[in-house]
């Protein structure tokens, strides 16, 4: 099975509203996909942007 093909380099304006606009609510293998990115670059981005997940999200997970 052939690997799949993520985006490199830097980030659009649009991705950075996208991730910052999913990223507390939602699952973020499903945000990178939909960005076309890896997990690992998607985590770190919101990390370095400051974005964490929410308490809601958190607590539906059974984390809070």
């Amino acid at each position: 099975m052939a690997k799949k093909k993520f985006v490199k380099g830097l980030w659009s304006k649009r991705e950075i509203n996208l991730l910052k606009k999913l990223f507390p609510n939602g699952p973020t293998a499903k945000i990178a996909a939909r960005l076309g990115r890896s997990f690992k670059s998607a985590e770190m981005k919101a990390f370095k942007m400051g974005l964490k997940k929410s308490k809601k999200y958190l607590k539906l997970l059974g984390r809070a």
